[in-house]
C-alpha cells in the first residue's frame, strides 16, 4: 500500500530514469568517458532509491545484503564502460565487471537467506538445478546461440551459473517458506528475471555479431536498470 513514506524512493527512481535517458542519448552514439560518467549517475540512483527504501522500512541484515549488491552493481557498471574507453585493458576491465556483479549477486542470495520468513535448506536443490541447466547451456551452447565466448568460455558460464542461482533461489525459497509471506523475494526474483534478460542481451553485444545495434544497447540497459530498482524496491515489501 502506498504511503508517503515512498515519496523519497519513487523520487528517486523518476530521477533514475531521467539520468537513464541522458545516458542513453549519448550510448548510442558513442562509448565515452561522458557517458560513463552519466551511466554511474543512474547507478548512484539505485543506491539512493535503496537507501530511501530502508530509511521507509527500517535498517535490516536482508537491507544491508540488498545494498552491498547493489553497491558492487555499481562497481560493476563503472569497471564494463571503462573497457570501452580503454581498449588496450579491454580484457582486465571486463574481467572485473564479471567479478563485482558475481559478488553482488551473493549478497542477493544472502538477503534471500536473511530475509526469508523461514529458511527451508531444500529450496537450495531446485535453485541448483536451474543454476547447473544454465552453465550447460552457456557452456555447450554457444554455436547454437551464435556467440563465441573466446577466452571468456569459463567466466561467462560461472557468472551464468551464479545469476540463475540468485533468481531462482529467491523465487523457491519465496516459494517453500509461502509466497505471502515473502512478498519482498518474490519481488527480488522478478529483479533477477530481469537481470537475466539484461545480461542474454548483452551477451549478444558482447559475445555475437551484429548485436550492438541501438535497440540492443537501450534494451540492456533498460533490463538492467529496471532489474536494480525492482531489487532496492524489495526492502519496501518486506513484512
Amino acid at each position: 500500500m502506498f504511503t508517503a513514506s515512498m515519496i523519497p524512493f519513487i523520487v528517486c527512481v523518476v530521477l533514475g530514469v531521467i539520468a537513464l535517458c541522458a545516458f542513453l542519448s549519448q550510448r548510442v552514439k558513442k562509448c565515452s568517458a561522458k557517458a560513463t560518467v552519466l551511466k554511474s549517475l543512474v547507478s548512484a540512483m539505485f543506491i539512493l532509491a535503496w537507501s530511501a527504501a530502508c530509511l521507509a522500512k527500517g535498517f535490516s541484515v536482508f537491507a544491508f545484503c540488498i545494498g552491498g549488491g547493489l553497491l558492487f552493481g555499481l562497481f560493476g557498471d563503472i569497471w564494463l564502460d571503462l573497457k570501452f574507453c580503454y581498449k588496450e585493458d579491454e580484457d582486465f576491465y571486463t574481467k572485473m565487471g564479471f567479478l563485482m556483479f558475481a559478488i553482488g549477486h551473493f549478497f542477493y542470495c544472502g538477503a534471500v537467506v536473511s530475509g526469508v520468513t523461514q529458511f527451508k535448506p531444500v529450496a537450495i536443490l531446485p535453485a541448483l538445478g536451474v543454476a547447473v541447466i544454465a552453465a550447460l547451456v552457456v557452456f555447450f551452447g554457444e554455436k547454437a546461440m551464435k556467440l563465441h565466448y573466446g577466452d571468456y568460455k569459463i567466466i561467462s558460464t560461472l557468472y551464468g551459473a551464479v545469476l540463475f542461482f540468485m533468481a531462482a533461489f529467491a523465487f523457491f525459497a519465496a516459494l517453500f517458506a509461502g509466497l505471502k509471506e515473502n512478498t519482498h523475494l518474490v519481488v527480488m526474483a522478478v529483479g533477477g528475471a530481469l537481470f537475466i534478460i539484461s545480461d542474454l542481451i548483452l551477451s549478444g553485444t558482447y559475445f555475437g555479431e551484429g548485436k550492438n545495434r541501438p535497440v540492443d544497447v537501450i534494451t540492456n540497459h533498460v533490463s538492467y536498470y529496471a532489474a536494480q530498482f525492482v531489487i532496492a524496491a524489495a526492502v519496501l515489501f518486506l513484512k
